[in-house]
């Protein structure tokens, strides 16, 4: 049983990688995975031909199901959807960083939200685990020509969806860092000469806090917005430049308690679009632990 427990341990942070990505949502993704330890405790290990595969088989297919089920709630939640972020430093190593970023960017997470289940599995597969065809066919119980056909159809609707800027990551870093100086005293140009004139502004608040509940577009919209959350503030609240889902973003806290984790999407010169959580069911557990590591 200990060397069960042993390689179940080690091979978590992967597991945990490829649940997050799966579910967009940190509680979930544990419980998930606390669901695959049960199966993988119970398991026959010298029926197993591949410990890891299966492992990751279970995660996936279990995934699959809950993306399938969360679909039907999703109609009902109040306003837009966020994934839940993931706070801090989530790699050993800047090269990690880099990859972090390129892979759980909080707008492709949002981005894999355009996909099916199957075919948002199957991508994750193949773009972040470097699975085969052959391998991915497995998980989902298709054909290897089917399993390519759905990493295919998945790219390009990734494609159409993703923001089709490359930007210098220390001129989006500084553009972060202005927006953070400025969100809080928006009254002024500093702001709002920031913002690109088409910028749209998803706010997650999931009916448990204030935020618009339909997408905000254009700069005199989101000026508004920002001028409500310096109201708000009433110079009680901070912000601060900190790592989000592996990239730079911006963290509004009021003494310990995290009001809103916010990034940003840019062309490197303005703000195109704004991601910002507000729901405090999904930043409660941000300023208790750190994120989990999460190898590429």
């Amino acid at each position: 049983m200990n060397d069960k427990i042993d390689f179940y341990q080690g091979l978590r942070p992967k597991l945990f990688g490829l649940a997050y990505r799966l579910l967009g949502s940190r509680v979930d993704a544990e419980d998930l995975l606390q669901d695959a330890w049960f199966k993988w405790s119970e398991a026959d290990c010298t029926t197993i031909r591949d410990a890891e595969a299966w492992l990751v088989t279970v995660v996936t297919r279990l995934g699959i199901d809950q993306l399938r089920q969360r679909r039907a709630r999703q109609e009902d939640y109040y306003g837009p959807w966020l994934p839940e972020p993931l706070l801090g430093f989530t790699g050993n190593r800047a090269e990690q960083a880099i990859d972090l970023r390129a892979d759980l960017s909080m707008a492709f997470m949002v981005a894999l939200e355009r996909l099916a289940p199957e075919e948002r599995a199957a991508l994750l597969l193949r773009e972040v685990f470097d699975c085969s065809y052959d391998e991915i066919a497995e998980v989902l119980g298709k054909q290897a020509a089917a399993s390519r056909q759905i990493v295919s159809r998945a790219r390009k609707r990734i494609r159409e969806a993703q923001p089709r800027f490359v930007v210098d990551p220390q001129a989006h870093r500084q553009l972060v860092e202005r927006f953070a100086e400025a969100l809080l005293a928006p009254g002024g140009d500093a702001f709002v000469n920031l913002l690109a004139d088409e910028v749209s502004w998803l706010a997650d608040g999931g009916g448990q806090a204030a935020a618009a509940s339909k997408v905000v577009h254009g700069i005199r919209a989101a000026h508004r917005l920002a001028i409500g959350i310096a109201r708000r503030a009433a110079g009680q609240w901070r912000a601060s430049v900190e790592t989000i889902n592996g990239e730079p973003g911006v963290v509004i806290r009021s003494g310990e308690r995290i009001q809103a984790a916010m990034t940003l999407v840019s062309d490197g010169q303005q703000v195109v679009t704004i991601y910002s959580v507000v729901n405090p069911n999904k930043l409660g557990q941000l300023a208790r632990e750190p994120a989990q590591q999460l190898p590429a």
